[in-house]
């Protein structure tokens, strides 16, 4: 087992913070890791539940948070040779959740490991076949050498649920000019630094959040902003990858319309994808765009000509 950092960035995370904790601390590997956690202004009471656990407790302003830089900052206070980094919300479903994760490293090529994640009980039909497309079964090692025919998935990444060697962020860091997308960004440094990033579905988290239309259509234009501004929409197999995604959720969504007693369910899963494809294609396209509008259809105002505060 390589000395490793879980790393947390909490705020007014509730029992879920205590069920996050509890699930790390049962891990089998937990003795050789330090559990250090950054807290931006929780008030909810999350501050007493992480004193009943013995992590490394480091508060910032509300204000200060920026989803970037705030890892840079608790990646910088860790020790370990391996950075987990685990959302606050995310509950490792088995006690070999770490080793899993871990594991992967003993490949010196493999620069970051991301597991697996999988819906909560009374999540949307959305989520579910969301996270079921991109979260699936099969181990992955992306490889920069050979970019495996991956389309978009190539540069998937998700900090939610994930490990990165010490080095390599060293090396990389989070990219402080994103605003969010912050895992998306750092994938492309590793990536592009000739490093490997291995998918790993034996390091699994339960994880998902409810979602309105609206805030998927507007996430989903965050989306296609950022993989413009990061230069990730060129290629033709991303494109036609993605589309081929959607084309299939679109379709398990008329065909679970068509199934009694899912009808209901089903159409707004169904009108929740077409708000994502019509947010991802306006973001890909928002350099056609007027700076209000587009203010006004980013979910965290991303788009250069505004400077609002940074949300988590």
């Amino acid at each position: 087992m390589i000395n490793t950092s879980i790393l947390i960035l909490t705020k007014n995370g509730g029992p879920e913070v205590k069920s996050c904790l509890e699930a790390v601390y049962n891990q089998t590997a937990i003795s050789q890791a330090e559990v250090i956690i950054v807290d931006s202004g929780s008030t909810d009471g999350t501050l007493e539940i992480m004193k009943g656990f013995p992590a490394c407790l480091h508060q910032i302003r509300p204000e200060t948070f920026h989803h970037a830089r705030t890892r840079n900052l608790i990646a910088s206070l860790a020790k370990g040779e391996i950075l987990v980094l685990l959302s606050q919300d995310a509950i490792p479903s088995s006690n070999s959740w770490l080793q899993a994760l871990a594991a992967n490293f003993a490949d010196t090529t493999v620069g970051a490991v991301y597991g697996r994640q999988v819906p909560k009980p009374g999540s949307s039909l959305e989520r579910e076949d969301a996270l079921n497309t991109v979260y699936g079964t099969q181990r992955v090692v992306k490889d920069p050498a050979q970019r495996n025919g991956l389309g978009y998935r190539f540069y998937h990444f998700s900090d939610a649920n994930a490990a990165i060697r010490r080095d390599v962020w060293q090396e990389t860091g989070f990219p402080e000019d994103l605003r969010v997308f912050e895992d998306l960004g750092i994938a492309k440094r590793i990536l592009d630094g000739g490093w490997k990033i291995v998918y790993e579905p034996e390091a699994c988290v339960f994880h998902s959040h409810h979602h309105t239309t609206l805030g998927l259509f507007k996430r989903y234009f965050d989306i296609g902003y950022t993989l413009r501004r990061l230069q990730l929409w060129n290629a033709h197999s991303t494109r036609s990858s993605l589309v081929r995604d959607a084309v299939g959720l679109l379709s398990n969504k008329v065909r679970r319309i068509k199934r009694k007693g899912d009808v209901r369910r089903a159409g707004l899963a169904l009108a929740q994808d077409v708000a994502k494809s019509a947010g991802l294609f306006l973001g890909l396209q928002q350099a056609y765009l007027p700076s209000a509008l587009k203010r006004h259809l980013s979910a965290h105002h991303i788009c250069e000509g505004s400077n609002p505060g940074a949300t988590e």
